[in-house]
């Protein structure tokens, strides 16, 4: 297992995507571990190399003695960024994640290129709801805190739903080590970044929920939103842990503004690059060579805002993007385009399991007669690809019944 020793603790890590990307590090809330951003993490690697980790205290990492601080946390993260030769990322941090992130854009915004709070706030409530907490669990475990804190991580409908996210975490709450939940408890109970909240200088986003009851947009996000310079805000239809009440609405906005805009020069170049990804670079180049003075503006169309601004976006993967072209091609009886897409997504991205109910789907859709074109172009190109066996005609295969 990956673990880094630094700091005077024994951390768990997970470091995952190539490593030519930017390191983007995710931190998690109290009572919870490295997992809670397993919704986010698959399309974030298409974009950065993700760090996660487990806080000192929780998960698989060591539980030290005493009572924490912020700072200590924070150094934890700078020192597992060196132990790995991290030196330049952007962090993302919820709630304890968010505290972490405010001291580290604070003490070592030289380390960061862009900086994400989620559901957190530069003073966690009255001191003394922290000292009832610290209590509680000292008398009697994390039982005797799990309904209340669960009650404040989901919303209502959020329970009632038997959400799986709402399921796990609360495993884990159970899980979390005592004494690592309550030296988290007390770094939370001290810290106040209020009188430092205009010292970060890095580009920062403010996420917050509407149902957060831990840390509304009042008083917490809000303060954070207006103190540090030009902060970005959004605001989400969620509870505490708004990253698994609204994992898609959280990804989104987190991409939107952690990846550069580009220019006009810039995004024909992503899309040339989206384009030979996505038909391979035989087909490219025959458009290439085929362009002249008449259709030149139309291929730069194509190229600049088809695939380098709409395929491009990052709230969609490649493989649903390619879904949707299909189901609109054999909707709208585009065979050409139906078969050219499907035939490179078949090299790349799709299985002809995929292809299977995308046109079951689309005959209910968007009906049958279409669809039986599409299964006939299909039948042919996977068979070329090599994915199913050629169909015999009906008197071919009666031969062969009879000679066995």
């Amino acid at each position: 297992m990956p673990f880094a020793h630094c700091n005077n603790a024994r951390l768990f890590y997970r470091l995952e995507g190539m490593p030519e990307k930017p390191v983007l590090i995710l931190s998690h809330s109290i009572g919870t571990d490295h997992a809670m951003w397993t919704p986010q993490v698959p399309d974030l690697l298409s974009h950065f190399q993700v760090l996660r980790y487990d806080t000192r205290g929780h998960g698989a990492s060591e539980v030290t003695k005493g009572e924490y601080s912020i700072e200590l946390l924070g150094r934890d993260v700078l020192g597992l960024a060196d132990s790995l030769n991290i030196r330049k990322f952007a962090f993302c941090g919820l709630s304890l994640g968010g505290a972490i992130g405010q001291w580290v854009g604070v003490n070592a915004a030289d380390r960061l290129t862009r900086l994400v709070l989620a559901n957190t706030s530069p003073k966690f409530g009255e001191r003394a709801n922290w000292e009832t907490r610290i209590k509680l669990v000292g008398e009697g475990g994390m039982a005797a805190i799990v309904d209340m804190v669960m009650q404040r991580f989901f919303s209502p409908r959020t329970l009632a739903n038997s959400n799986a996210y709402a399921s796990t975490v609360k495993l884990l709450l159970l899980g979390t080590d005592p004494a690592g939940y309550v030296g988290c408890c007390a770094a939370i109970r001290d810290f106040d970044s209020r009188e430092t909240l205009r010292s970060i200088r890095v580009p920062t986003l403010v996420i917050s929920g509407d149902r957060d009851i831990s840390t509304p947009w009042a008083g917490n996000g809000e303060v954070l939103a207006e103190q540090i310079p030009k902060a970005r805000s959004l605001q989400l239809p969620a509870a505490h842990l708004s990253n698994l009440e609204r994992p898609l609405s959280f990804l989104a906005g987190l991409l939107e503004f952690l990846l550069p805009e580009l220019d006009d020069v810039q995004r024909s170049a992503a899309g040339f690059a989206m384009r030979r990804a996505t038909l391979g670079d035989d087909y490219v180049d025959r458009a290439i060579a085929a362009t002249n003075d008449f259709n030149r503006e139309f291929q730069d169309l194509i190229t600049r805002y088809a695939w380098g601004t709409i395929w491009t976006r990052p709230q969609l993967d490649v493989r649903t993007r390619r879904l949707l072209v299909l189901a609109t091609m054999a909707a709208l009886g585009r065979w050409e385009e139906f078969a050219m897409h499907l035939r490179s997504g078949l090299q790349r991205e799709l299985e002809p399991c995929d292809l299977k109910e995308l046109l079951l789907q689309t005959a209910i859709y968007a009906g049958v007669p279409a669809v039986n074109t599409a299964f006939h172009i299909a039948q042919k190109e996977l068979e070329e690809a090599g994915l199913q066996p050629a169909l015999q005609p009906p008197h071919e295969a009666e031969k062969n019944e009879a000679k066995k």
